[in-house]
């Protein structure tokens, strides 16, 4: 008795183990018993010689093939005469019925769950030369945006991106937010991009580029600083190199995911790199539309290229060997970028050029007349730096980074303001660690939207304000909003005094910087944007994140807007060359202009700022008028 439970129970459990193996095993189950009735029931016609009225007794062979069809179709048995052979018939449609109703249930479900299954998105992505995007942030619809302008020269391009986010909501609101894709395929899926078995869905072995984003919420550091690791120390890794950016806020994590990445990754410094860009935009207005050109793929880019016809020349005299492209530095053999060397330089077999131009097609030294007329060159001539008075309204965890960046730049006895509300403003202000004598710093609690506080401040006083947004204590909208309602009444009260008031502001979100025009601020500095366009450019050059290291470091060659009547006469046209020369002279780079009255020519909105012009084209300046220059100091 015992013994038959056993039995019984193991038959319970094989039972129950084939069922769970899903639609497969079900489909196998049906078919077993479809074939259990169509053999007894051909058996039992060919045994007890049954047979339609009128008609032969059949064999086992066709009476099985009688039942086959009755199983299938119930409408088969329409026509049967004679009770008995009725009856078997009637027995073998409804269990016909029943296995194939069962049968159609199984197959829609087994096709639901493998629907489910692929809206879940972990099935392997079989592509090559593809490019990744790790992680999810509103910063991957602007890399999304670049990324398909730089495709568009490339057959069948992929973008595959792996995030902890339902793969149908990704690709709805990258159809919401990406509306021309060109050419470019935009493939989603979801999981863990710090799980090696998930890592190897999106194939990174065949990879042209990797992109790792720095994903929304806390410990955002350490989830890219764990995915790199996953991607450099995976055991079935390829063994060529990858092209890996990665984007870290806190800079004190920098050394530590330089470790992990080696030289495999570009570093991009999301906060480091928005900071610098703010104080270089509030001291020289016009500057980020400069930023923002040189990374953007849809106007001039920086490439990294080999150069023969330059090899043997000094740089001075390989600048000027240049129409439509600007050399700007050299990569040595080592790797090493060298922004605007000595003019005397000589440059050497092994050495690439730093230059920019609209496509890499575009870059061929001029043959033609230079037509420089060295008549119209200015005499070199210094400023003198005075001290200034600086004002900062709201504050975010950029701000600290802001402050001790001002202070490298501004004369001794300069003054700066902080004004906010946060609740940790004042504890951070008190913590920073700079030189009075430089840069005295005075923080003011107060309600940075409000008018009367703000008149408080005696605004038209300072030099410089910079607006930034409340993103640490709210959402990207709501802090934009704040910064929009700051630089209205700012506006109101440069009106209200008949002063000009310079102010550059903090933007998050691209889309409420054409709502802040109206504001007619100096300038708008859009930190998702520029982190984006950075992120994608380190994905296509591997020197970009060198290459703005040095733009962005004080002890390195920087971007500056100055005088254009300070380098040329602009009494007269002249072209390019000159301002070129004249720049030379004084141990620079001459990388374009910004006109005042850019009009309807200003059609990429930069506000009048032209990055490598053409240099044999004669231009005609007038004061106010500006130069772009890349110089120590």
């Amino acid at each position: 008795m015992k013994s038959r439970e056993n039995w019984g129970a193991r038959l319970r459990y094989e039972f129950d183990k084939s069922m769970a193996g899903g639609a497969i095993a079900l489909i196998g189950w049906l078919a077993l018993i479809s074939l259990i009735v169509i053999i007894l029931a051909g058996a039992f016609l060919a045994v007890t010689g049954i047979a339609p009225e009128s008609g032969e007794p059949v064999g086992f062979v066709e009476g099985a093939w009688e039942s086959l069809m009755r199983t299938m179709d119930a409408g088969t048995m329409g026509s049967d005469m004679g009770w008995s052979f009725r009856g078997v018939s009637l027995v073998v449609t409804i269990a016909g019925i029943f296995v194939f109703s069962a049968l159609i249930g199984v197959i829609s479900s087994g096709l639901e769950e493998k629907l489910d299954e692929l809206r879940k998105g972990r099935s392997l992505v079989l592509e090559k030369e593809h490019t990744i995007i790790f992680n999810w942030s509103p910063s991957v619809f602007d890399i999304i945006n670049e990324l398909v302008i730089a495709n568009q020269s490339r057959r069948h391009p992929r973008i595959v991106i792996m995030a902890n986010k339902d793969k149908v909501e990704m690709e709805d609101e990258i159809a919401a937010k990406v509306v021309d894709r060109k050419n470019s395929k935009i493939i989603c899926r979801s999981g863990d991009p710090t799980d090696l078995y998930d890592l190897a869905i999106v194939n990174p072995q065949t990879s042209r580029s990797i992109i790792v984003l720095s994903p929304d919420g806390t410990d955002a550091d350490s989830q890219v600083i764990k995915t790199v690791l996953a991607l450099v120390n995976d055991p079935n890794r390829r063994p060529e190199k990858y092209m890996i950016a990665a984007e870290i806020r806190d800079g004190n994590n920098a050394d530590v995911a330089r470790i992990v990445g080696g030289g495999e990754m570009q570093l991009v410094l999301a906060d480091d790199l928005i900071a610098r860009i703010v104080v270089h935009t509030s001291r020289q207005a016009g500057l980020s539309a400069v930023y923002s050109e040189l990374l953007d793929f849809d106007g001039c880019e920086i490439y990294t290229i080999a150069q023969p016809d330059i090899v043997g020349k000094s740089f001075g005299n390989a600048v000027l060997a240049y129409d439509s492209s600007t050399l700007i530095g050299l990569r040595d053999k080592d790797g090493a970028i060298h922004l605007n060397p000595d003019p005397n330089q000589v440059i050497v077999a092994g050495d690439q050029a730093v230059i920019i131009a609209e496509d890499d097609g575009a870059i061929k030294t001029w043959s033609g007349d230079m037509g420089i007329d060295k008549t119209l060159i200015r005499p070199i001539s210094k400023r003198p730096k005075t001290s200034e008075k600086t004002l900062i309204l709201g504050w975010n965890r950029r701000g600290p980074i802001i402050a001790t960046e001002l202070a490298r730049y501004v004369a001794p006895g300069s003054r700066l303001t902080i004004a906010a509300e946060t609740p940790e403003f004042t504890e951070e202000v008190a913590a920073l660690r700079l030189d009075p004598a430089t840069l005295s710093v005075e923080a003011k609690v107060l309600d940075t939207s409000s008018r009367p506080a703000l008149d408080a401040l005696d605004i038209p006083s300072y030099d410089h304000v910079l607006v930034l947004g409340y993103s640490d204590h709210m959402a990207a909208q709501s802090a934009d909003t704040r910064t929009l309602i700051t630089l209205l009444q700012l506006r109101k009260i440069g009106e209200t005094a008949g002063k000009h008031v310079s102010v550059v502001s903090e933007m998050i979100d691209v889309r409420n910087r054409e709502l802040a025009e109206v504001t007619r601020a100096e300038d708008f500095v859009v930190s998702n944007k520029l982190v984006s366009l950075m992120l994608a450019q380190a994905s296509e050059n591997e020197s970009m994140a060198a290459i703005f290291d040095e733009l962005l470091d004080e002890a390195g060659s920087e971007i500056y807007m100055r005088p254009m009547s300070d380098y040329v006469d602009i009494s007269k046209p002249l072209n390019f060359f000159t301002v070129g020369l004249a720049a030379l002279r004084r141990g620079e780079v001459a990388l374009g202009y910004r006109r005042q009255r850019a009009g309807d020519t200003d059609q990429r909105n930069l506000g009048g700022v032209v990055v490598n012009p053409n240099r044999s084209e004669a231009i005609s300046y007038v004061e106010g008028d500006m130069v772009i220059v890349l110089a120590q100091d």
